[in-house]
């Protein structure tokens, strides 16, 4: 009996922490974060801008066209259409690059080094959109403040480009709390932000340096390359102002075949966290540590869940301990309200959140289709209006 109490309170423990793990980081955050001062950068970075397609190509014109109208000169835009008809894509500006490949790839990794190969000239920096995202006029400016103070990797903010749906307002309110804790805070507190897919650029060195000798297939390749990046000992830069807009999931059938794959990179790619959380500790790097805790943490729903069951559990169980599993639940809401008040999130975000139990339920099919999510679909098929 002993050990199954130990053990359950482990247990306890182990999950409890992710409730009030992101207040506490924002206390650390209230106290180190340095002012805004909205750095302009003068650097004329050589860039290449990676756009990938699968399959679907009806969002590229509007990125296309919004890239074209940023606020810099020095940059090639290579199109990666994988598996896409290619038909109906025409392009004028001499800037643009469009690259079909005669073999399927169907891997991001692959796309990008499949752009680097075709590269017209050695470019410094690569950033990667995707091709239902669009680009700030200021995007590249804001990323390169981080690369002029020595950044070699930086992730930027990806902003919803649609709320039309009570889905895409409750994927949009998760993004923001990612935002906020996994990118703002994290890494203003000594770490590095997480990456998102998108909006992100590096060193064209390091990225080929992570990848040269990595066929990575299916999806999850910013997992793998900020574990990468993170054992080399190197920061990963958030620039808040560096922003992309992007395509939220606007219905229950995107929703469940989206996060059937982010939860299946999740149970393959969580194990990096231990590897560079220890290698924190054993090298007393706050970066690496509070990285590592941060990537083994469980899916947003799953930790919510587990932790409702703990909740219920101590109603039979301990009194004492129920009333911390309640504090424990205020902090994480509290925490969660302050990422949205700092977005300043559109009012339809906050009518939407009376719908969190049905987005959990659809997530938990996502969960229940996750092992064979790569098999399922590659990439997410948006709706087109």
């Amino acid at each position: 009996m002993v050990a199954i109490h130990y053990i359950w309170f482990v247990f306890q423990i182990l999950i409890g922490y992710n409730l009030v793990l992101p207040i506490i980081l924002f206390v650390a955050y209230w106290f180190t974060k340095k002012k805004n001062q909205h750095l302009q950068s003068i650097s004329n970075y050589d860039y290449a801008i990676i756009v990938t397609a699968y399959e679907q190509t009806d969002l590229l014109h509007p990125a296309i066209a919004s890239i074209l109208k940023l606020n810099y000169s020095n940059y090639l835009v290579y199109i990666v259409a994988d598996k896409c008809d290619i038909s109906n894509l025409r392009f004028d500006d001499p800037r643009i690059i469009l690259l079909r490949p005669e073999t399927t790839l169907a891997s991001n990794t692959r796309s990008h080094l499949y752009a680097i190969a075709n590269f017209k000239r050695q470019h410094e920096i690569l950033t990667i959109i995707d091709s239902d995202n669009l680009t700030d006029p200021e995007y590249i400016n804001k990323l390169n403040v981080y690369f002029d103070k020595g950044f070699e990797a930086v992730q930027g903010i990806r902003n919803a480009k649609n709320l039309n749906t009570t889905y895409a307002c409750l994927d949009a309110a998760r993004d923001l709390y990612y935002h906020f804790y996994d990118g703002e805070v994290l890494f203003n507190v000594g770490s590095s932000a997480t990456l998102s897919g998108s909006g992100m650029a590096f060193k064209t060195a390091l990225y080929q340096a992570c990848f040269q000798n990595y066929d990575l297939t299916g999806a999850g390749f910013d997992k793998v390359l900020q574990a990468k990046i993170l054992l080399m000992n190197k920061r990963i830069a958030f620039a808040e102002d560096a922003i992309v807009y992007d395509e939220k999931t606007s219905n229950s059938k995107q929703l469940v075949s989206q996060r059937s794959r982010w939860i299946n990179t999740w149970f393959k790619y969580s194990k990096f966290g231990f590897g560079i959380m220890f290698k924190g500790l054993k090298n007393w790097n706050l970066n690496q540590f509070l990285f590592g805790l941060i990537i083994i943490r469980p899916p947003l729903f799953i930790f919510i869940l587990l932790s409702g069951m703990c909740l219920v559990a101590n109603i039979f169980l301990s009194a004492s301990v129920f009333l911390v599993w309640i504090l424990a639940f205020l902090l994480f809401i509290l925490g969660f309200w302050i990422s949205l008040r700092y977005h300043s999130a559109d009012p339809r975000i906050y009518k939407s959140l009376v719908n969190i139990p049905k987005f959990i339920y659809f997530q938990l099919l996502s969960l229940l289709h996750s092992k064979k999510a790569n098999q399922r679909s590659v990439a997410t098929k948006h709706n087109v209006n």
